[in-house]
């Protein structure tokens, strides 16, 4: 019998975390109709590669000689057509899904007035920013993953399957390259998941969503282009998207995880930085107007 028990005192009842208001939220970001025609887009891009490439393209699936290239290698294996999708989204269309979830996030709340309402049920600000957040992070882990299957259906519906011929020239088995490519999609997670702690942080200065997504994708975009000036090499380090082609080092055997770690330290610090800027800026934004 516990000291409790004898002073008669009943047990304080163990608080439960309750994962309501997180299901709510990726609801919400299931069934809204223009992230779910932004997830078709998204899965469409593959299929119209691949048509291309089978259209078009000559057939090199008996190539001799040569580095492995992944546009190359599409008509020999339709594994490289994930590959090759994920590798165009990955400059555009990936970072434009991030940028409308991070848009909506706080921005769509306050534009639509149901910002002070959710905040009067109560939830506190610092559990509804990392709800906000939790659900882009979601976005960022489904949006490569989309990509990665519809290329990888369509890829060995139109050219086979078969080993893979890796960056680095030897062969694995096709559930081995299976295993690389969710590598590739949870690394791209992390990468746009950092794009979404920016995201958050510009949603919350605005009331306009597309505002914030306008401003995302042209941060996005200049950090692309940046990276191509050789006059600016101190800066390539320091931008968002210096990393995010590292993806390839797991298609090498054996894999680099040391050339892998400086993205990720990279992705760390962008969402540390950018998600306590936002909750300093959430925590004392007025949302009673």
């Amino acid at each position: 019998m516990s000291a409790v028990e004898v002073a008669g005192v009943p047990a304080a009842p163990v608080r439960r975390v309750s994962t309501r208001f997180l299901r709510s939220e990726l609801r919400l970001i299931a069934v809204r109709r223009r992230n779910q025609v932004g997830l078709a887009a998204l899965a469409a891009v593959p299929v119209v590669l691949a048509v291309a490439m089978k259209v078009a393209a000559p057939d090199t699936s008996d190539r001799p000689g040569g580095g492995p290239d992944f546009f190359a290698q599409i008509t020999g294996n339709g594994f490289f057509v994930a590959l090759a999708a994920l590798g165009v989204e990955l400059g555009l269309f990936l970072p434009i899904a991030i940028a409308m979830l991070a848009g909506d996030a706080v921005a769509g709340e306050a534009n639509q007035g149901t910002l002070r309402y959710l905040l009067t049920v109560p939830v506190g600000r610092t559990r509804l920013l990392a709800v906000k957040y939790a659900g882009i992070v979601a976005g960022a882990f489904l949006a490569p993953l989309v990509v990665a299957v519809s290329g990888l259906v369509i890829g060995l519906i139109l050219f086979g399957g078969g080993d893979v011929t890796l960056l680095s020239g030897s062969q694995v088995g096709f559930g081995e390259a299976l295993l690389r490519l969710l590598g590739v999609c949870l690394y791209l997670g992390v990468c746009l998941s950092a794009l979404g702690a920016v995201g958050l942080f510009l949603s919350t200065l605005t009331e306009q969503p597309m505002g914030a997504t306008i401003a995302l994708t042209m941060l996005t975009v200049a950090s692309f282009v940046l990276q191509q000036i050789p006059q600016l090499d101190w800066l390539h380090p320091y931008l968002l998207t210096r990393h995010w082609q590292d993806f390839g080092e797991l298609l090498r055997d054996p894999v680099s995880f040391g050339a892998l770690t400086p993205g990720l330290l990279s992705a760390g610090a962008y969402v540390l930085v950018f998600a306590t800027a936002a909750w300093a800026r959430f925590a004392g934004r007025d949302v009673t107007s």
